[in-house]
């Protein structure tokens, strides 16, 4: 069982985007940061356990070309082993900050060349494989950015083009040194899923047809992928085979947001319908197969969800922001 905590008041709402909330305990420190986006910012907040707010910062997207200030589509901590960025995507290009968001250390400006007249450029979809950080684009591309130990000098890698339609979200888990393990997975729009096995040049090892409804959010975890989708389902998949395992009719209305716990397997899901789930992973001992058991349901009243993340990697604390909710909602297990 969760209980509610005190929350973390913003200065604005969060803007009514999937996977609209980041995430970076630091339990040395007894701190948490929490990344969060409206419009043309970002509110990076800190809190103590207790949940007093101790700092405050707001980042704005580079202007780029152009008139108008450009919308932020997402913010993500991206902790690689040597160092920790915090990476923001909006609709003129990415921008990449030291973890407390004090210096921008890169900036990538997107080429609106091969897009159509009516057709929005953006990037979403950010996560760190190794010493590399992966960014979705609109046109489905994602952009492999390598990162060096310190410093300024960050390289475009490479450049996955496997998706027809933009990308959603991507998920990574660390392949600790095993040769043909799947420890990237892209989704999009259309449903599709694309599992890599990351490297100096990127291996594709299997794709997950869509079946009709886009996936919002996708997880990694000990070769399991789970996947969210806008008819409400969470499906989880054989990373290495593309094998559909599970399919749960978890939600009424499109999932916005899956988060996972990898010390104990817990899956977090969020979605329109104003409800929270938290689900247990698990692999049968003799089969192998995957089996779930659902552990907790939270309600949020009134409120479109737009991001939810745990605090931990055990899963015993969780944070929800929504759209025209000026706060973070936090609950911790009793």
């Amino acid at each position: 069982m969760f209980r509610r905590e005190r929350s973390i008041p913003l200065r604005g709402s969060a803007a009514a985007l999937c996977n609209n909330l980041s995430v970076l305990p630091l339990p040395t420190r007894s701190l948490t940061h929490f990344g969060v986006v409206h419009g043309p910012s970002a509110q990076l907040l800190s809190a103590a356990p207790e949940g007093a707010p101790l700092a405050q910062r707001q980042l704005h997207a580079k202007e780029g070309a152009g008139v108008s200030p450009p919308l932020i589509t997402q913010i993500h901590w991206c902790v690689l082993p040597f160092r920790v960025l915090l990476v923001l995507t909006s609709h003129r290009g990415i921008q990449m900050y030291e973890s407390d968001g004090s210096v921008m250390v890169y900036w990538h400006a997107l080429d609106a060349g091969d897009a159509s007249l009516v057709q929005a450029v953006f990037a979403r979809g950010i996560a760190a494989s190794g010493h590399y950080v992966c960014v979705g684009t609109w046109s489905g591309r994602v952009l492999v950015f390598d990162i060096p130990t310190k410093g300024p000098n960050i390289v475009l890698s490479e450049e996955l083009a496997r998706h027809q339609t933009p990308i959603t979200d991507i998920a990574t888990e660390p392949a600790q040194g095993q040769d043909c393990v799947a420890d990237t997975v892209t989704a999009d729009d259309s449903g599709l899923l694309c599992v890599w096995r990351s490297g100096p040049k990127f291996k594709l090892l299997t794709q997950i047809p869509g079946f009709g409804a886009p996936c919002s959010s996708v997880q990694l975890w000990q070769g399991i992928v789970a996947a969210g989708y806008g008819n409400g389902q969470v499906r989880l998949y054989e990373a290495s085979t593309g094998t559909l395992h599970v399919q749960i009719s978890a939600h009424a209305r499109a999932v916005c947001a899956l988060d996972l716990a990898p010390e104990v397997g817990k899956l977090l899901s969020a979605a329109e319908d104003t409800f929270i789930h938290i689900w247990k992973l698990s692999r049968n001992p003799e089969g192998g197969y995957i089996e779930v058991e659902h552990c907790h349901g939270e309600c949020v009243p009134d409120t479109q969800i737009c991001g939810a993340r745990f605090c931990d990697l055990s899963g015993s604390s969780f944070a929800v922001t929504g759209y025209d909710l000026a706060e973070i909602l936090r609950f911790s297990s009793m």
